[in-house]
């Protein structure tokens, strides 16, 4: 933790800290800021109806509407207009395959990786069935689970017309060069849908210099409310046909929304992006302030990382799975004796909150023969050295 990072005042924010919990449980969900909650509240008991021009209610609901994707775009570099919601990142990318597979045939081929959640992954295997593409995977190294561009390049080809990967690995924390990677996946006339779950909880997206067609991220993961979200640009949205019913309509972005909006959570998303641009207050605009507040957020999730992962490495009967050389802070661990349920639930009993299995990376499970998972610990704004210590004087615990 860096002297200057405003631990206390972040921390203050979140209610579900009061338990006195020390909670690594970030990866599979962030607890949410008061000031969230109070903004999907107020969204719930104002005036709302379907969206117009007509009255108060519903320019009240268009104008969360607009301010959601408004927040979207700062967050992830992208175009409002190409910003859209949907009930989860699964539900979103399950509608994008279909979409895409129509456009696909025989002779055609869809790469997927096999580091990634399987919300990118049977999608796509789907989708190759529908259209009768071909399917292809890109491996990963099972000692590191590192994924490198050249582990990309192999299985690419002037045939490849879709690439989906992850910009961080839900189970190892592995975060691959993106850029690259597109770089390759466009240098053969295909394009790329970047998994941006794991990867925006900690790092500020910048979709334009990924080089991602196609990116998507849930705010739970972020401290926002449950709810999907997908960046893009306008052009490549209307060159897709999702399924839809007859009467909605083929504007962009609302041809990819099924139904009325959950505008109470929409209103918690521009609230998260709020809170996160104000991390370290100061002038400028959202994204300048975005970028100030992910940068401090870095710095102080790092240093706390980097005391966990070396902490669990002098304890004898602890083995890290996985050492990615490129990272975001989520370590995967076992203990020497324990199951990983065992373990999960000795170290719930302790007080500390972590999650232990594959967490539906079942690809990745498979390809490493993890057979019985592991722990899993992440790194979030809120987490102190205190939390960090406690974790490992809990691990020790179960090694005596």
């Amino acid at each position: 933790m860096t002297s200057t990072y405003p631990l206390s005042r972040v921390r203050q924010q979140f209610p579900a800290l009061r338990t006195g919990s020390a909670l690594f449980d970030a990866p599979g969900g962030t607890q949410t800021p008061t000031r969230v909650a109070d903004a999907i509240r107020d969204a719930m008991v104002s005036p709302v109806s379907q969206r117009g021009r007509n009255n108060y209610s519903e320019q009240n609901a268009d104008r969360i509407v607009r301010g959601a994707r408004a927040a979207i775009g700062d967050l992830l570099n992208v175009d409002p207009r190409a910003v859209f919601f949907g009930r989860s990142a699964t539900q979103i990318t399950f509608d994008m395959a279909r979409a895409v597979a129509r456009r696909l045939g025989p002779g055609d081929e869809i790469v997927a990786s096999r580091l990634d959640h399987d919300a990118n992954v049977r999608p796509w295997v789907l989708a190759a069935e529908l259209s009768g593409a071909t399917l292809r995977w890109i491996d990963f190294d099972r000692e590191t689970g590192d994924l490198t561009v050249d582990d990309v390049r192999r299985v690419l080809s002037d045939r490849t017309r879709f690439v989906a990967v992850t910009a961080a690995s839900n189970l190892y924390g592995t975060a691959p060069d993106i850029a690259a990677i597109a770089a390759a996946v466009h240098a053969v006339g295909a394009e790329i849908y970047v998994d941006a779950v794991a990867y925006t909880a900690h790092e500020l997206v910048d979709a334009t210099a990924l080089g991602a067609d196609y990116i998507v991220c849930s705010p739970y993961k972020f401290c926002g409310p449950h709810i999907g979200v997908l960046g893009s640009n306008v052009e490549k949205l209307e060159a897709l046909v999702p399924d839809k019913l007859r009467p909605s309509t083929m504007q962009v972005p609302e041809r990819f929304e099924l139904g009325t909006l959950p505008y109470e959570f929409l209103a918690g998303v521009t609230e998260t992006v709020e809170f996160l641009a104000d991390i370290i207050p100061g002038d400028g605009t959202r994204r300048e302030r975005l970028e100030r507040s992910y940068a401090a957020v870095a710095q102080h999730e790092h240093a706390l990382f980097k005391r966990l992962v070396d902490g669990l490495a002098e304890i004898d009967g602890v083995e890290r799975v996985g050492a990615p050389r490129t990272h975001v802070p989520t370590v995967l661990f076992r203990i020497d004796g324990r199951t990983t349920a065992e373990a999960c639930a000795a170290l719930g009993r302790a007080d500390v909150a972590v999650m232990g299995g594959s967490f539906y990376a079942i690809e990745a499970e498979d390809w490493a023969d993890l057979r019985d998972g592991a722990v899993r610990a992440g790194i979030a704004p809120y987490t102190s050295v205190e939390d960090v210590d406690r974790l490992l004087h809990a691990v020790r615990a179960l090694t005596l």
